[in-house]
């Protein structure tokens, strides 16, 4: 287990559960937390022996946002998103080589389903609450929200949830694609790390190279999408012909 003040890192059977420990303020995303993650996410990328990642949050929250107590606080908006990115913790989510599930409960909110969205596995509590209210603050998503949301539920439904910052519950945000499966709240966590340990029993290179399919693929026409999956079925086929040394 690794010390943080705002996570709790712990690693067993080749998974690394990154526990977001602001349970009195829902999980906020504060400037120390950024700062924890950040760190978190590099022990993982150099850790081999971590297979998978599990994110989950304690207390009544996954994340509900930013902290407007240290952000809210900048002397203009401009400045809070420029704390905020001095860590580049959403880059370290897209570049990690590794599965990342996401066990989501309470409140999700801004930030909170930002780093959802970043997730390869979102799985949530029937009783969470979504909701994406920085139009409504007088800002732009600016950690991936108005570039994710559209790739998981279409430019049309992110449109109208992030014009209206409305919140939506489980069951709208699995009908929209922003959530994979739902589970009783009593289940969640035992659920997303039963998910976590089986991709984590997996070819590591398999799964990284099915990830960069998915991802790089989808901002590619059709017949280079194609192209880029049969070089990467091809490449892992090499692989696996390799024959074993010593």
């Amino acid at each position: 287990m690794a010390s943080f003040s705002t996570i709790i890192y712990e690693k067993s059977s080749g998974v690394a559960h990154l526990s977001l420990n602001r349970p009195r303020q829902l999980n906020a995303y504060s400037v120390a937390m950024r700062d924890d993650f950040a760190q978190a996410l590099d022990a993982v990328a150099e850790d081999p022996e971590v297979k998978s990642v599990l994110i989950s949050g304690r207390g009544r929250a996954f994340c509900a946002g930013a902290d407007l107590s240290e952000f809210g606080t900048a002397p203009s908006q401009v400045i809070a998103r420029n704390v905020r990115w001095q860590r580049d913790v959403w880059g370290q989510l897209i570049d990690l080589p590794k599965p990342i599930v996401a066990g989501i409960h309470g409140y999700c909110i801004g930030s909170g389903l930002e780093i959802a969205l970043l997730a390869d596995v979102r799985i949530a509590t029937e009783d969470t609450v979504f909701s994406m209210p920085e139009v409504r603050l007088g800002m732009i998503p600016a950690a991936g929200g108005s570039q994710t949301m559209p790739r998981h539920a279409g430019p049309s439904r992110a449109l109208d949830l992030l014009f209206t910052g409305r919140r939506f519950d489980a069951l709208e945000a699995m009908q929209m694609g922003l959530v994979s499966r739902t589970a009783p709240a009593q289940d969640l966590l035992g659920l997303a790390w039963d998910f976590a340990v089986r991709l984590a029993e997996m070819p590591s290179g398999l799964l990284a190279a099915l990830r960069t399919a998915l991802r790089d693929g989808a901002d590619l026409p059709m017949p280079e999408a194609l192209e880029h999956e049969r070089r990467l079925a091809a490449a892992m086929m090499d692989i696996d012909r390799q024959p074993e040394t010593g």
